[in-house]
């Protein structure tokens, strides 16, 4: 008799969301499906509002990468106003987006991928998590705790806050680096670098090595990738161009207000996330199906590691060749999503240790003259998760007019379906399953930390 199994809720991810499996007569898994339940309608409020207000309105999508989303707001409200931000204010933008990624890569692995990994995936739930890991290590755990809260701590001491941040101002920013403030923050983000090297290291080592096996296998399939390079193909995540890689490895490099010309969203009645693809490779037909998909690409760390010609700062490109020489170029095994995660920590560390040393971060030309009137802007930059796009249309009395918004876990809503129901049909067989088993599949969908 056919089955439905529900896994609900997911557990360790940044959101909610729900996996529901079709077991076949014999046991075997038909189908599967990840649902997201969280409200889809966001661009909606925002009409009518004035678009100035944008940049402090959207930090409340998220609160887990606010400081993305204030940034990708602020730079489409300066392309609506028409207005170029002064050096200083681009600089100070950029550190505060390298400063909110460094604890925030911190989060991901250690509380919410390590128990998979550290204690195991068949461990018992009631141990297999952030407690269980502090049991088993206390004095890494300390440290883990330490280091993550000193690098919140850095931007509310500087901004005020840590969460749902309104610095950024169209036109620049609202508020100089003090030289105190630079030179205390710069000793912070050394030890910052250190532990990151350390973290990269302890998981090469300890952690990856002994799951290899499962990496090959586990929500495993082929697609294209998405990410923001540079002029060069350097590794980005502020500002620069948007790279499409097909699964073959060649790719399409294109602006951020042409996004619309390769990219198409799609909409299911049984779930709320919308599901982008690329509408180019495909004449517009878009397919999940394992064996033959269309239009399927994925966002997030390990996409901005494949598309990237190499890293910006030298011990992250030291990261990186070492990574392709495991596992090539484009990397397509899902579980890598960790590995290229701890790629940018570093990096990120290495770069706003080079903005806390740049002698421009402390100047104060930091606001460029701003006049209302009606224009088009597309901001955007890489969160976290995914390449984050703001699409905004605004009147002559500015007020906003349209918005269209993907967000960056919403590239991969397609792909964590497609890596549920590999994972589920790899590890669910006449019908035998248990506990460890049902969590090998949210493992799959923790890979992309949605």
């Amino acid at each position: 008799m056919s089955k439905t199994l529900t896994i609900q809720p997911i557990t360790r991810i940044e959101g909610h969301g729900r996996v529901v499996l079709q077991l076949d007569d014999a046991g075997n898994v038909d189908d599967a499906r990840f649902h997201v339940f969280a409200l889809r309608g966001f661009e909606k409020f925002c009409e009518g509002r004035p678009v100035e207000e944008m940049p402090r309105i959207v930090n409340r999508i998220c609160g887990i990468c606010p400081w993305n989303h204030h940034l990708a707001s602020v730079k489409a409200t300066d392309g609506v106003f028409g207005v170029t931000p002064p050096p200083t204010a681009v600089k100070l933008r950029r550190l505060v987006q390298m400063l909110s990624w460094i604890p925030d890569k911190l989060l991901h692995f250690y509380f919410l991928a390590a128990p998979d990994f550290v204690l195991g995936p068949d461990c018992d739930p009631a141990t297999r998590n952030v407690v269980g890991i502090a049991l088993a290590n206390p004095d890494l755990a300390k440290k883990v705790v330490h280091m993550r809260q000193d690098g919140a701590m850095v931007l509310e001491e500087w901004l005020g806050k840590t969460i749902h941040p309104i610095p950024a101002v169209p036109g620049g920013f609202s508020r100089p680096l003090l030289e105190e403030e630079r030179k205390n923050f710069l000793e912070r983000t050394k030890a910052q670098l250190e532990f990151a090297k350390f973290t990269i290291k302890f998981a090469k080592e300890e952690v990856f090595p002994k799951y290899l096996d499962t990496v090959k296998v586990l929500g495993v399939f082929n697609s294209g990738f998405i990410g923001t390079v540079t002029a060069d193909g350097t590794h980005e995540i502020y500002d620069g161009k948007l790279r499409l890689m097909k699964p073959d490895g060649t790719y399409d490099d294109f602006s951020y207000d042409e996004y619309t010309d390769h990219l198409g969203e799609m909409i299911f009645p049984w779930t709320y996330v919308k599901m982008p693809f690329a509408k180019k490779w495909s004449n517009g037909e878009f397919s999940m199906d394992l064996e033959s998909p269309k239009g399927i690409y994925r966002s997030n760390s390990l996409a901005r590691i494949n598309v990237c010609e190499r890293m910006s700062t030298p011990e992250a490109q030291k990261e990186l060749e070492h990574f392709r020489s495991q596992f090539g170029r484009p990397a397509q095994l899902t579980l890598l999503y960790h590995w290229a995660r701890l790629i940018e920590l570093v990096n990120c560390c290495e770069r706003a240790i080079e903005l806390l040393e740049d002698p421009e971060i402390t100047g104060r030309d930091l606001r460029a003259k701003v006049e209302i009137k009606a224009g088009h802007g597309v901001g955007c930059v890489e969160a976290p998760r995914g390449t984050l796009i703001h699409d905004y249309t605004g009147d002559a009395q500015g007020l906003i007019t349209k918005v269209n918004m993907i967000v960056g876990t919403t590239h991969n809503s397609a792909p964590i379906n497609m890596s549920v129901k590999q994972a589920a049909k790899a590890v669910i067989q006449n019908g035998k399953y248990d506990q460890g088993v049902l969590n090998r599949i949210e493992m799959a969908v923790r890979a992309y930390d949605p």
